[in-house]
């Protein structure tokens, strides 16, 4: 008897306050990323949240664009989208391993990233994986953004007041 393989879905978390996140994409393999862009553009409008659709030359360029985002704009959080296809040369491991690297210190230091970065042997695998209506990689890498966020918005502490403050009667002239 064949084991069906079954994997567990988190619900979309709850936010209180409509969410701003920017999707950026690089569209190399155009019929794939539409699929994967489609599907991360419902998860986030069905969480209440907005969108903002950036593309790029390739996937070495996402990191960089979500970095430049997250230091000028005011986004709460970000999805990485393309697809890496492998070919006949090192390439591949270049591609794949230094845009996951660069995604994951940008997330270490707080920034809130779903990586859909399809990582595949075949463009078979790919198709598969980036179809809305199917495994839907695009929709998971919103929604694992979107639970940083919320994640973020739980642990957040408010900021008080830093340093010295004048009391009245040293403000008096």
């Amino acid at each position: 008897m064949a084991i069906v393989e079954q994997h567990h879905t988190l619900d979309r978390p709850t936010l209180e306050a409509a969410v701003s996140m920017l999707i950026v994409v690089a569209p190399y393999y155009y019929d794939i990323t539409a699929q994967m862009v489609a599907g991360a553009k419902a998860e986030i409008e069905a969480a209440g949240g907005s969108w903002e659709l950036v593309e790029v030359p390739g996937a070495l360029e996402i990191p960089t664009a979500i970095a430049i985002a997250h230091r000028q704009a005011q986004f709460d959080g970000y999805v990485a989208l393309g697809c890496v296809i492998r070919g006949e040369t090192t390439h591949y491991e270049t591609v794949c391993n230094d845009s996951s690297r660069a995604l994951q210190l940008l997330g270490l230091q707080g920034v809130c990233i779903g990586n859909g970065i399809l990582t595949v042997e075949n463009r078979t695998q790919a198709e598969v994986r980036a179809q809305a209506d199917g495994q839907n990689k695009g929709g998971g890498a919103a929604a694992a953004a979107l639970h940083l966020i919320a994640l973020t918005r739980k642990w957040g502490k408010t900021q008080g007041k830093v340093g010295f403050l004048p009391t009245e009667e040293n403000t008096r002239a």
